[in-house]
């Protein structure tokens, strides 16, 4: 789900057997497994050596709340639920379009941006969730000859657009690209801090700043 390349970080929040991590390592990803119980540590660093893995994946045993995850361009989880919204402030702090992708358990509210089943599979455990860390747009921005006010809920936007006359938005984030409708035309930008830059239908350019 996460399309993870020779290019990416993987990083798994409670490793276990180093099942995950050794997989990510066999694509050429470098990956990192966190795990709480030593024991388990031992364990995965054995079998990553079996798999002669071991220059790409590695294990650490950390606690995740003291853990940085800031080098992550894919993180994996199969944590319980309460652990998953604990994290949460911290994976929507991490760099817009970070990949995140949770075995069974979801993240509240925040839906994911892609789900999951595998039928053939024998176990509860057959659903994985995916999702993307959006830009954080939410406020009051300049917008060409006005103000766009976006209201932000995790990945979905919404707000006003002020040109002269105000108009609904309804859009979403996928990472740092944002797409958005209003007063019936479209608009696709990139988030980059505090600037957006964009087109609207019709090939005309936009940009925002705050």
């Amino acid at each position: 789900m996460a399309k993870v390349t020779s290019s990416d970080y993987v990083m798994d929040l409670g490793s276990g057997d180093g099942g995950i991590v050794i997989a990510a390592a066999r694509r050429g990803a470098t990956a990192l497994g966190i795990e709480y119980n030593p024991d388990m540590v031992a364990y995965a660093r054995q079998a990553a050596d079996k798999a002669g893995v071991t220059a790409k994946a590695s294990f650490e045993k950390a606690d995740l709340f003291e853990t940085d995850f800031s080098k992550a361009t894919v993180i994996t989880m199969f944590l319980l639920p309460e652990i998953n919204l604990k994290l949460r402030p911290k994976i929507l702090d991490l760099k817009p379009g970070t990949r995140i992708v949770s075995n069974s358990f979801d993240m509240g509210d925040w839906k994911p941006d892609q789900t999951t089943e595998l039928p053939d599979i024998a176990s509860a455990w057959d659903t994985a969730y995916l999702w993307i860390v959006p830009a954080k747009v939410d406020g009051i921005w300049s917008f060409d000859k006005g103000t766009i006010n976006f209201n932000q809920e995790f990945q979905e936007i919404t707000g006003k657009l002020n040109l002269g006359q105000e108009v609904d938005i309804s859009g979403s984030l996928n990472g740092n690209t944002i797409t958005f409708t209003a007063g019936g035309r479209n608009y696709t930008g990139t988030v980059n801090g505090n600037a957006i830059i964009g087109t609207h239908d019709g090939g005309g350019a936009w940009r925002a700043a705050r």
